[in-house]
């Protein structure tokens, strides 16, 4: 901008604005080279070629001036106008050179090219090289020389427009280039119609040509070159409204030139006009045929995604269901449903890359296992079903085994061994003509088997009416937390020999209006199921917490000094549960060392976010009990990497603690154990003075059960031990 406001600055005329015309351009040519040694392109010969082009043009600003200063010659048309036409070859090849770069053909956006540049030559030809070509004033080298700059501009222009097509392709680079053709183009054009019409010197236009150098530089220099030419393009790329636009205006032109009277009174014109029109007829036609050759490509390839997993292989819900639906129609057929239990866990340790690796390895195995009659679909993340399409139940069965080798042997990824476990449920189709409904069964089976335990579950009558039960007992959960009808109560834990109630065990009842006391066996574990045990732990923490307070306010040192509150895997699974702990204890004004988190074996043995969770509330000051000690896999492991204060040790080993044998010995063993690693131990489950009079001499301190107090809403702190 600098260089062509600075040739303007310069005497008119005069050797030095003349050279420095002619310096712009060479440096431009030596800028474009300076922009292939920092940037780097992938094609560097492409714009070597450029700076060729743009170096031949300087070169023929120098010979013009020569020869019209210097020699005192009519330059027009001279040996400078062979380096002015010299220069567009150059130009071309290099432009062709980056669209040879580009990865995928764009069949679509050349024809809109072609429709765009044949329509805008029409126009050229009517109001540019016709005149020029047919003037009278003018020689037959002058109009041929006329006519080709702005037929060249023409090829230029199109063929930097194909480089900009499509929005993926486009950089700053290459707008540039556009920019850089369209100024040479409009000032060649401009210069043929005006050295047509008026006796014009040039001077008027030289800040278009000076403008293409210093832009076609630009384009160089700028760090988006070295992308200019590998932008990815799918095979049809998207028309834009732009790009359809100008297609349109430009198929229209045709018609709309004959209502000039010029144009239509002239024969030669006419026979030029009508065999564009037949072109672009043509082009059009060709067009459309691209468009319809699209769309079915993209429908094949919508219907092959609604049909088939990308990452498996296997079929989608979709084409299952339809071929359960038409199977139904034909026959009995046979549904097996395997989910994965684990998935979530290994893409949390090993990775989604990992996860996807698990999830490729099993459905090749179910596919494998399954059979080649069998239909094997991917239903959604962890699941997969296998569909016989008309089958004894007792080759239903078969499969479902076969299936529980391919979930349960290892599946190797990277430097590990992930083995996830699966539950797996088989349903026929009797009775049913819905394949949603198969596809309800055998997910319920699926579920009982996950419940318990079982390798695989058959769908039965039975089953139904538990799930239903289940889902019904789920809305009363949710019913009754909005309406109070859960109630805290509180059973003491003594300590031996004095009987105080050192603290009490928080544990929530039921009361239904319709159904009476309903047991913790029953909604306990629905409530784990569909989450609400979250919101229910949560309200019994707060409650908790607020009752030790009260009682510590009102009854003074015959208070417990602690409170006990269970505490499911998936409240310590949540993100910031240790958080919302210390929110409570801030709430109640409960110090923290006066509460006792109660966690099972199975809540924390495979560790992550929950042992991680217990030891925040450690560092909280809060202590940790785990409850049910000796029941789980690996009790005496969780010690070493779990955060734990108190054992509660199970009632299983306190029933049998007074005969004589290994009950007594397991549980001094127990009770060792503790005493060797500075926790308590609170035995639970007394129900006689026996137990814990055999108890006591074993060593325990700490005490619990029917024996000292039944749980209630307000315990009497005063009675310390209750006779069997």
């Amino acid at each position: 901008m600098f260089a062509t406001v600075g040739y303007y600055l310069l005497p008119a005329d005069s050797p030095l604005s003349n050279i420095g015309y002619s310096v712009v351009g060479l440096l431009a040519g030596l800028a474009i080279l300076v922009g292939v040694r920092w940037n780097r392109p992938p094609r560097p010969a492409a714009w070597a070629l450029f700076a060729a082009g743009i170096s031949l043009s300087a070169l023929g600003d120098l010979v013009w001036w020569y020869l019209e200063y210097v020699r005192h010659e009519e330059p027009y048309p001279s040996v400078a106008d062979i380096l002015y036409l010299g220069a567009y070859p150059p130009l071309i090849a290099g432009l062709f050179l980056l669209l040879r770069g580009r990865r995928g053909r764009d069949t679509g956006g050349l024809i809109d090219a072609s429709i765009a540049a044949l329509g805008l030559s029409l126009v050229l030809w009517v109001f540019v090289l016709h005149p020029v070509a047919a003037g009278e004033s003018a020689s037959l080298l002058e109009s041929g020389v006329s006519t080709a700059y702005p037929a060249l501009d023409m090829l230029l222009l199109v063929m930097v427009a194909r480089l900009l097509l499509g929005a993926r392709a486009r950089s700053v680079s290459s707008d540039l280039l556009g920019l850089a053709a369209g100024l040479l183009l409009v000032a060649d054009i401009a210069f043929s119609v005006l050295s047509l019409h008026f006796d014009y010197d040039g001077r008027g236009l030289d800040w278009t040509w000076l403008l293409a150098y210093v832009v076609w530089a630009a384009a160089a220099l700028h760090p988006s070159m070295a992308t200019a030419e590998t932008g990815d393009r799918p095979e049809a790329a998207p028309a834009g409204r732009g790009r359809l636009a100008v297609s349109a205006c430009c198929a229209v032109l045709p018609p709309t030139l004959l209502f000039i009277p010029t144009v239509g009174a002239n024969q030669v014109d006419r026979v030029v006009i009508a065999a564009g029109a037949i072109v672009l007829f043509a082009l059009g036609v060709a067009r459309m045929a691209g468009v319809m050759r699209q769309v079915h490509r993209q429908s094949a390839e919508l219907r092959r995604l609604a049909n088939q997993d990308d990452l498996t292989g296997l079929h989608t819900r979709r084409h299952f269901q339809q071929a359960l639906r038409d199977a139904l129609a034909t026959g009995r057929p046979q549904v097996i449903l395997v989910g994965l239990n684990d998935l979530s866990s290994v893409n949390d340790e090993l990775g989604p890359v990992a996860g996807d690796h698990v999830i490729v390895r099993i459905a090749e195995r179910v596919r494998m296992l399954a059979g080649p009659q069998a239909l094997v679909a991917r239903l959604s993340g962890d699941e997969f079903a296998v569909l016989l399409r008309d089958a004894p139940h007792a080759e239903a069965d078969a499969v479902a085994g076969r299936m529980i080798g391919a979930v349960h042997y290892p599946v190797r990824s990277d430097d590990y061994e992930v083995l996830v476990g699966a539950a797996i449920g088989v349903a026929d189709s009797g009775g049913a003509d819905d394949p949603v409904e198969v596809l309800r069964r055998a997910g319920v089976a699926m579920c009982v088997a996950r419940r318990t335990g079982e390798t695989y579950a058959r769908w039965t009558p039975a089953a139904d009416e538990r799930s239903s039960e289940q889902a019904r007992l789920g809305a009363q959960i949710r019913h009754g937390l909005d309406t109070g009808q859960f109630q805290v109560v509180y059973q003491p834990i003594v300590r031996l020999p004095e009987c105080r109630v050192v603290a009490v065990e928080a544990l929530v009842r039921w009361r239904h209006p319709q159904r009476g006391l309903i047991s913790p066996a029953l909604f306990i574990p629905v409530a784990e199921r569909n989450g609400l045990i979250v919101e229910l732990g949560a309200w019994i923490l707060e409650t908790a917490c607020e009752r030790l307070a009260r009682w510590t306010a009102e009854l003074g040192p015959l208070a417990p000094d602690r409170i006990s509150v269970n505490v499911s895997a998936r409240q310590l699974a949540r993100s910031g549960f240790a958080t919302s702990v210390a929110a409570v204890l801030a709430r109640t004004g409960l110090a923290p060392h006066r509460l006792t988190v109660e966690v099972t074996e199975t809540a924390v043995f495979e560790g992550g976010p929950a042992v991680a969770a217990l030891h925040e509330l450690r560092a909280l000051g809060v202590r940790i009990a785990l409850d049910d000690f000796g029941t789980g896999h690996s009790s005496l492991g969780l010690l070493q990497s779990v955060p734990v204060d108190v054992l509660k040790i199970d009632k299983s080993f306190v029933d049998r603690v007074t005969e004589a044998g290994r009950h007594a010995v397991i549980a001094e063993a127990m009770m060792q154990v503790t005493s060797g690693l500075g926790l308590d131990a609170v035995a639970e489950g007394v129900e006689t003075a026996e137990q814990a009079e055999v108890l006591y001499r074993l060593g325990y301190r700490l005490l619990q059960g029917y024996h000292f107090g039944r749980p209630a809403e307000e315990p009497d702190f005063t009675v310390r031990v209750v006779h069997a």
